[in-house]
């Protein structure tokens, strides 16, 4: 790989990962990107970069995990989704400023399409939200809306068919007066 030919595309996809807020808190996008990876293959002309290998993508509070990750780029430069698959790819992110644990979710494949503020989560899906958890085929999750669909991965090859879903809801705490 050659550095010098490369470091646009690594600082553009920085750029534009650094601007996609939805995705952790307000101060996150300030925050720098930190990539780890056996190897990285990127194509400025296609506006892709792909990373393989232990990839661990870090930002802020926000963390992806993954055998390999790709990223892809609109035209405009902004990051429009970026994939991981794993056995078991990982992302985590805190919500709100003072929330003592983050978001956590695993797939064989996350894909988080930037510009609708949505991760979907595919083949032994998991999030566990507050000590919430759904489980399914399938499940999209609304970063902004903090929502949950879970179902079947209708088109999708899975590893480990779920007929139905799974979702352990905690009860909430009462507050003494």
């Amino acid at each position: 790989m050659r550095l010098v030919k490369t470091l646009p595309i690594l600082l553009g996809l920085g750029a534009a990962l650094g601007s996609v807020s939805a995705w952790a808190l307000p101060n996150d996008s300030q925050q720098p990107i930190h990539i780890q990876a056996d190897d990285a293959q990127l194509d400025d002309k296609q506006g892709v970069a792909t990373y393989k290998g232990d990839v661990i993508i870090t930002q802020g509070s926000m963390i992806v995990k993954g055998n390999t990750v790709t990223l892809t780029r609109t035209k405009a430069g902004d990051i429009d989704v970026v994939t991981s698959v794993g056995n078991l790819a990982y992302f985590e992110q805190l919500q709100k400023v003072g929330d003592p644990k983050p978001v956590q979710g695993y797939g064989v494949t996350i894909q988080y399409h930037a510009q609708q503020n949505r991760i979907v989560l595919i083949d032994r899906a998991k999030v566990i939200n507050d000590g919430n958890t759904t489980e399914g085929e399938k499940i999209v999750y609304d970063t902004v809306k903090q929502i949950a669909q879970a179902g079947r991965a209708n088109g999708a090859t899975v590893t480990q068919k779920r007929p139905r879903i799974d979702m352990v809801i905690q009860p909430k705490e009462k507050k003494t007066p």
